[in-house]
């Protein structure tokens, strides 16, 4: 593979949905059971994360995780860094975690924001303990984007779940998008 070509999908369970220019990338860890089997992103119906993309306005409208496709409408793309496995994140295996597989990604399609959707998958491709990562924006860059780490949306962690970070990243991402269409 090139450095100039998009890196393959072979043996993803959701696709990706990424392009040059967006504002926003959102990295997940790995789709779960639900997700998989419906190769839909965050399809699990008590997960939180369409309903909090349109509060955080992120999107104009709650999305459907059969409509994942379409959050490129809205500058925003999707990705794991552990595309070849399903289930959650202590039951993967150490080959799952492909994080030089997700910043061959983001050097080829470039965003301007990176925000992993759980502490686990920024630790993973960052190398920093999870203790190490607070909600919000990061003091580094990976592969030139601003990086955000994001309460998980998903049930298991409904415990630990604010919308605040996620108001955050809404707001600093309308920024973004102002700037882009400047251009």
């Amino acid at each position: 593979m090139g450095a100039d070509q998009p890196p393959t999908a072979e043996g993803h369970l959701v696709p990706d949905v990424l392009r040059p220019g967006l504002a926003l990338v959102l990295v997940g860890t790995a789709p779960s059971r639900i997700s998989a089997a419906a190769r839909a992103y965050y399809a699990n119906p008590v997960n939180k994360f369409w309903r909090t993309l349109h509060e955080a306005g992120l999107t104009p409208r709650q999305l459907s995780p059969q409509e994942y496709p379409q959050v490129l409408d809205y500058g925003i793309g999707l990705t794991d860094v552990a595309k070849r496995h399903s289930g959650v994140d202590a039951a993967l295996p150490g080959e799952a975690w492909q994080p030089d597989e997700l910043r061959a990604k983001l050097r080829t399609y470039r965003p301007q924001i990176v925000a992993f959707t759980s502490k686990r998958g920024a630790a993973e491709t960052l190398g920093l303990p999870t203790g190490r990562l607070p909600y919000g924006p990061q003091d580094t860059a990976l592969e030139g984007a601003e990086v955000w780490v994001l309460p998980s949306t998903s049930p298991l962690g409904h415990n630990y779940f604010q919308l605040g970070p996620w108001q955050a990243l809404g707001a600093r991402v309308a920024e973004v998008r102002e700037k882009l269409s400047e251009r």
